[in-house]
């Protein structure tokens, strides 16, 4: 059985010092950012290109619910000292354990290849040249940033890369926006209840609120707790639990506001370009691009093309991460970018394996839609469970000790579980009906 790395640490409580507030945010921040990833990308472009202004309210409702949610997963790794698989292995029967961190991995790899897909066709698109190379030497490198940087040096890295969602942003300036449209459909909801609608929504959902997201955020507060000399998981050390959770509000919504409002942007350039213009088929981040071209312009086309390539070197380590950490959790082996490859052979295993069956999927003749729609489908149905799962831990004083969330936040997180579980049980009544 692997030494649990908080052992060897002292009793003393590190005091925390007053730091600049871009340095205070971390794993909610890049959370946020992963969130916008290429796969995320190409179905925010694919619901504004089919239905027009018709599904910008998603992303405003999911705002809340996502930090609610996402602040409940970072707290349990905050407290408790372990991530979400551990505090699964520790606490719930093996066969939830294992069903829930295989259809992550499934899932998971999935979205690996179509975002190094996407990456590596954006590329193209840019300087020419076969994408098949670019998908190569894209995986390469994302391995490589993991297996070669320390913690310390990974994670500023990550947050530099949040930079490049800036660029969709830039792009709304060469399009015309309907302003008094855009207010009405999203404070009156233009819903459809057809199957074509209720499953691009269930893949909006599952990609804004990915269990991916949960297991990476909790993970990462564990790291930064671990990286701190002395400091300890808030219920073995209340002392600064004050600060500390103070800290992870702040970030975990900067975080979100940050990646919904590039959601919104991504989603408000494809209604008002792409379906404006009749274009309503969108199959890929890429595409999506290439269709901007003829309609805003090169220099618009480059801006969407290029934030497509920064959002993928940072969406990819998270995503083979997330996987790391829960299948290394579920079997007890040492884990952490805070450790050196020698250290944790198999949590960087898991990291390149990942990646590699990644890149493997985009030489097969799988079509690059079918795998998106079903990556997010399978991400929002997934969710479900999971969710459910992290709002009973976080409420156990077995887990939590004295910090059990509070009433507030226990109905936000349990709000965003049932849109999830409404969302997924309207697709799944549309294809029976």
């Amino acid at each position: 059985m692997a030494p649990e790395p908080m052992a060897a640490k002292t009793a003393t409580t590190a005091t925390p010092t007053p730091t600049p507030m871009l340095q205070r945010l971390g794993p909610g921040l890049i959370t946020g950012a992963a969130d916008d990833d290429p796969s995320g990308i190409a179905t925010y472009s694919q619901a504004g290109a089919q239905f027009g202004l018709g599904m910008v309210w998603s992303v405003l409702l999911t705002t809340p619910l996502m930090v609610g949610i996402q602040i409940v997963s970072a707290r349990i790794g905050r407290v408790s000292g372990h991530g979400l698989a551990r505090n699964l292995r520790d606490h719930y029967p093996r066969p939830l354990l294992w069903g829930i961190v295989s259809l992550l991995c499934i899932a998971n790899t999935l979205n690996i290849a179509a975002d190094i897909g996407a990456m590596g066709e954006a590329m193209r698109l840019v300087l020419g040249g076969r994408p098949h190379v670019y998908v190569v030497l894209f995986g390469v490198l994302v391995v490589a940033m993991q297996l070669l940087l320390p913690y310390s040096r990974l994670a500023p890295v990550l947050k530099w890369l949040t930079l490049s969602l800036f660029a969709y942003v830039g792009v709304v300036f060469f399009v015309k926006i309907p302003w008094r449209e855009l207010v009405v459909a999203t404070i009156v909801p233009p819903i459809e209840l057809t199957r074509d609608y209720l499953l691009l929504l269930v893949g909006v959902l599952g990609t804004t609120i990915s269990p991916y997201l949960f297991f990476w955020q909790a993970s990462q507060e564990v790291e930064e707790q671990r990286m701190v000399a002395g400091d300890e998981p808030l219920r073995f050390s209340p002392d600064n639990a004050r600060t500390h959770l103070r800290r992870i509000k702040i970030d975990t919504y900067i975080g979100m506001i940050f990646s919904n409002t590039i959601a919104f942007f991504i989603m408000l350039t494809a209604a008002v370009s792409l379906h404006t213009a009749g274009i309503q088929d969108i199959t890929s981040s890429a595409q999506a691009a290439e269709a901007l071209r003829p309609i805003a312009g090169d220099f618009a086309f480059v801006l969407f093309a290029a934030g497509i390539i920064g959002t993928g070197l940072l969406a990819v380590p998270v995503l083979a991460g997330s996987a790391a950490y829960a299948v290394a959790e579920s079997m007890n082996w040492p884990i952490g970018h805070g450790l050196v490859p020698r250290h944790a052979k198999g949590f960087y295993a898991i990291i390149t394996v990942s990646t590699a069956l990644g890149v493997l999927l985009g030489f097969t003749p799988i079509d690059p839609i079918k795998a998106l729609v079903a990556t997010a489908v399978i991400n929002g149905v997934v969710a479900v469970p999971i969710m459910v799962v992290m709002m009973r831990m976080a409420v156990r004083p077995d887990i939590m000790g004295p910090f059990v969330i509070t009433f507030r936040l226990r109905r936000l997180g349990w709000a965003a579980t049932v849109a999830m579980a409404i969302a997924v049980a309207g697709m799944l009544v549309s294809y029976v009906v």
